[in-house]
């Protein structure tokens, strides 16, 4: 890719607000700006300081009438977002006026930016490395106040710090052993077994809890998975409609109404939830109902939070058999059940929920025998999906046992699956350095395996000669960025 030329973009979307931000890095952005502004008092870009602000128009060939006034932001390199000499131009937000003002951009010696350039620039100009590029994108993403703050973590450069110091720890190590290598004829041991084997324990057991915050941080960005199971005819739709309050899903008398998965997304206090409203769990010989249910199966497995909906009308030996199905199915070291007894507030209700209306939170062991750790795990609540009882509570208690995600995130977290697996890689990698010294293999070996988890962590921040992974991570952002 050539930066030596300049290129140009909407910053902003024309058309939907009260102004458009054309964007111009490179190092003929002055030039081309006084190419096509004319600015007040005989000002040039090119002689402006830098982090300042030029009012002008832009004048037209074909017409007497500017095509708009503008003002003119000036960064001079190396303090601009690329690192570039740059100018944003703010227009009125006409599709019109951005179009033609990038003609005349172009005409005068710009090109049009490619997906994720500008950022690209950065990068290679040492703006930032590549885990925080990635953190731009993500920000631009973000859908809650979670997400943009596990962005922003990233974009600060947490991660990077992070990863520079477990690097800077084993290029140390990496170097006494290569130096073993400079100096094998005389058996000298400059890296002490001992001590590399404290290093290692202590460099896996950080990238063993990076590699596992990555659960935690892809529910944070992606909204965290909700499964609403339960049998058919339960009230799983009528709550999933509860609580997003729109008519989502359809609601019937008739069983097995809902065949697939239905997903939506709940902010709740800044927190964002995917909502997975599944089929009904039965026994069926429809083999479109069939699959729903096995896909139902698989959101579960899939889920941090467990909705189930129990039809509080039915006997008690029926609600047991219910509860004990979906225990059976959880794993309560990762996941969580909210046991929602549904429709208590009908006359045909089980007794142990009506004797006592203002007593929301039920004895799940009045139904289903529990071990210390699913009893932990396991809340239950009463509702009333279709008259909306107990469903602001229900939201309630949701998001204050996922607010720890978000009060625990000054912690580094992992939320790019690209990371993951670039830290699972170089945990791999230094399992096989301790088994080599353990069978007391040699240190040209040690070494290369040692290498070979330098360059998995330097994959996540620097991968400079990977031209093809830079190309496919940058082409997903948005022109302009």
């Amino acid at each position: 890719m050539n930066f030596d030329d300049t290129i140009a973009a909407p910053a902003t979307i024309p058309g939907t607000g009260a102004i458009t931000v054309i964007r111009i890095s490179g190092k003929d952005s002055f030039a081309i700006a006084d190419r096509v502004v004319s600015f007040a008092g005989g000002k040039r870009a090119l002689d402006a300081p830098g982090y300042s602000i030029l009012y002008g128009t832009v004048p037209l060939r074909s017409s007497s009438l500017p095509l708009d006034d503008v003002l003119v932001s000036v960064f001079r390199a190396p303090h601009s977002y690329t690192g570039e000499d740059s100018v944003e131009i703010s227009t009125h937000a006409s599709s019109y006026i951005a179009s033609t003002l990038m003609q005349l951009l172009c005409d005068a010696g710009a090109r049009v930016a490619l997906p994720g350039e500008f950022t690209r620039r950065a990068f290679v100009n040492g703006k930032m490395d590549l885990a925080q590029a990635e953190g731009v994108a993500d920000l631009i993403a973000s859908q809650s106040a979670s997400a943009h703050h596990l962005a922003m973590h990233q974009l600060k450069g947490h991660l990077s710090d992070e990863l520079s110091r477990m690097r800077a720890e084993l290029l140390d190590m990496a170097s006494l052993l290569e130096l073993e290598l400079d100096f094998s004829e005389e058996d000298v041991e400059f890296a002490g077994r001992a001590q590399l084997n404290s290093l290692l324990d202590s460099v896996l057991a950080h990238i063993g809890r990076l590699t596992s915050s990555f659960r935690t941080g892809r529910a944070i960005k992606e909204g965290i998975p909700v499964a609403i199971v339960g049998n058919v005819n339960a009230g799983k739709s009528t709550l999933l409609n509860a609580l997003l309050q729109d008519d989502r899903a359809i609601v019937s008398d008739i069983p097995g109404t809902t065949r697939d998965t239905v997903e939506e997304l709940l902010d709740i206090d800044g927190i964002l939830f995917r909502l997975i409203d599944t089929a009904g769990l039965r026994e069926t010989s429809e083999s479109i109902e069939k699959q729903g249910i096995q896909r139902s199966r698989k959101k579960i497995a899939e889920a941090d939070v467990v909705l189930e909906v129990v039809d509080s009308t039915l006997d008690e030996e029926s609600i047991e058999k219910q509860i004990s199905n979906i225990v059976s199915m959880l794993d309560f070291t990762k996941q969580e059940l909210f046991i929602l007894f549904n429709k208590f507030d009908l006359k045909a209700g089980l007794n142990l929920l009506n004797n006592d209306n203002n007593k929301n939170v039920i004895d799940v062991n009045s139904f289903v025998s529990l071990s210390d750790n699913q009893r932990k795990h396991i809340k239950v609540l009463k509702i009333s999906a279709k008259e909306g009882i107990g469903v602001d509570e229900l939201k309630k208690i949701l998001s204050s046992s996922r607010k720890k995600l978000v009060e625990n995130s000054e912690e580094t977290i992992v939320s790019n699956a690209r990371h993951y697996d670039a830290l699972s890689k170089a945990g791999v990698c230094l399992e096989r350095v301790k088994q080599d010294l353990a069978q007391g293999i040699g240190t040209e070996l040690v070494a290369e395996d040692l290498r070979e988890t330098l360059g998995h962590l330097e994959d996540i921040t620097k991968p400079i000669s990977n031209y093809e992974l830079l190309g496919n991570i940058f082409s997903r952002f948005c022109i302009g960025k």
